[in-house]
């Protein structure tokens, strides 16, 4: 029987192993209920009893500075100095929406170099990845370092998140200056803090390191693709090029439509693409599979935005089926849906899916 990690090799490698390979992204609130629903006792059974190929490390700990924070737990402050409210859903989970923007002020290059909030590598400790990374290879699956949502190597949102929507897509044009120091300080950041966690997994470790940074909309790219090139593609290279240095396979995850951006990301040297969000302009998986699948695999694309949540478990069976005929053949696949199964999903589709995972993904 082919395990986890040969049968994810062979699809990256573009040829059909057994089956396709299985990933499970959800809420916690879905992780919960399915543990429930199946009268199991934690996370690892419920992944195990759904036959999911990976498993995802956190990362190191947060251990610098004491940061900010309400006692009710209706605000804090993260370690960018971004304040974040906590929003309740009206589904039942949390979000924590971004309340100021400490750099959207800033007029100068100066007055962003010195701003006192640029976080350290140092404020993290990195030996507890040894210990994730042993109970992860333990389970015999694919090990993925990500990050959490809070601290994931990206470029365009921090700087979202650190000077304003607006501002930072306006400083592309009008203060390119600022939108290079950002980018640049928040990338060199990055680099270090992900070197000192692949030396802290040791070789062989880990078999996929990736990035998360959105790119899209639902009607196209954020900044033009002249833009990208300019302003993200350096860095992208980079977190690209440092995966690469320790033996890992690179994934990005972008929501949106980006298809313009694709052959740059290829060109970065890009292994895997998340999550081919289906219900986006000019995103049709049919033809990225055509135009890009002999050098690229993919990742997603189970629309959490119609079919699962609002769909039938037949539609829901239909989409699959539709999926690996689609972008299973000649490997380069992996099942998985296009974000977070989110907490108003219906638990039958839920079911559904990963029955219908096993039931259409398999080859030969």
């Amino acid at each position: 029987m082919t395990d986890s990690v040969e049968r994810f090799e062979l699809a990256l490698a573009h040829k059909e192993p057994d089956r396709v390979p299985i990933d499970y992204w959800a809420a916690p609130e879905i992780t919960r209920r399915l543990i429930d629903h199946f009268g199991l006792s934690c996370r690892e059974e419920l992944l195990q009893h759904l036959d999911v190929d990976f498993r995802y490390i956190s990362g190191p700990e947060y251990t610098g500075p004491k940061l900010q924070s309400a006692e009710d737990g209706s605000w804090r402050v993260d370690h960018w100095g971004v304040k974040r409210l906590r929003m309740e859903l009206p589904s039942g989970g949390t979000y924590w929406e971004v309340k100021d923007f400490p750099l959207a002020a800033a007029g100068s290059v100066e007055e962003i170099r010195d701003y006192p909030g640029w976080p350290s590598p140092d404020w993290f400790d990195y030996e507890c990845v040894r210990t994730q990374v042993a109970e992860a290879r333990a389970t015999g699956k694919v090990v993925v370092f990500m990050g959490d949502r809070m601290n994931r190597c990206a470029q365009l949102k921090p700087a979202m998140y650190l000077r304003g929507i607006e501002q930072i897509l306006m400083d592309f044009v009008l203060n390119p200056g600022i939108a290079e120091c950002i980018f640049s300080r928040t990338v060199e950041f990055y680099l270090e803090y992900a070197r000192r966690t692949f030396e802290a997994a040791g070789p062989g470790g880990m078999d996929v390191f990736m990035t998360g940074d959105d790119f899209g909309t639902q009607n196209g790219e954020i900044v033009s693709p002249g833009m990208w090139r300019e302003f993200l593609a350096p860095g992208f290279r980079e977190f690209i090029r440092l995966g690469k240095k320790y033996g890992f396979h690179v994934a990005h995850h972008s929501c949106g439509s980006i298809k313009s951006i694709i052959p740059d990301m290829i060109d970065c040297g890009l292994d895997i693409l998340n999550p081919l969000q289906p219900d986006v302009r000019d995103m049709d998986r049919r033809v990225l599979k055509r135009l890009f699948g002999e050098n690229l695999s993919f990742h997603g694309s189970i629309s959490i935005q119609k079919t699962l949540p609002f769909g039938t478990p037949d539609q829901v069976r239909s989409e699959v089926k539709e999926r690996f005929e689609t972008l299973g053949p000649h490997g380069g696949f992996i099942f998985c849906t296009a974000h977070n199964i989110q907490a108003d999903t219906p638990l039958e589709n839920i079911t559904t899916l990963f029955d219908s995972y096993r039931d259409f993904g398999r080859y030969g």
